[in-house]
């Protein structure tokens, strides 16, 4: 059975960094895009940052010149490097992985940043 295993997330002070991972268990597959999604409480789960396979990235504005996606050699773990973290970045943080035959998600990890 594949699976996606997240690690890295924790509580910070505001302004301290984090680094998350993301693992696909089955490297027979590789990804075709890799994304990392938040879910804060009372709102809406929302895209934070996306890698494609041609290697081009996206991110949410929030988010945008703090936090940076990347991917290894084999497209089956990705990373979300998180910096200058802000209260308003609390939530538990998703990865998905697209790979041929569908996609697959995460169990998510907490992000707590404190005041």
């Amino acid at each position: 059975q594949v699976q996606v295993v997240e690690s890295g997330g924790g509580l910070v002070q505001a302004g301290g960094s984090l680094r998350l991972s993301c693992a696909l268990s089955e490297r027979r597959y590789s990804t075709t895009v890799m994304a990392w999604y938040r879910q804060a409480p009372g709102k809406q789960r929302e895209l934070v940052a996306a890698i494609r396979g041609g290697g081009t990235t996206n991110y949410a504005d929030s988010v945008k010149g703090r936090f940076s996606i990347s991917r290894d050699k084999t497209f089956t773990t990705t990373y979300l490097q998180m910096n200058s973290l802000r209260p308003e970045d609390t939530a538990v943080y998703y990865c998905k992985m697209t790979v041929p035959y569908g996609d697959y998600w995460g169990q998510g990890t907490q992000v707590t940043v404190s005041s």
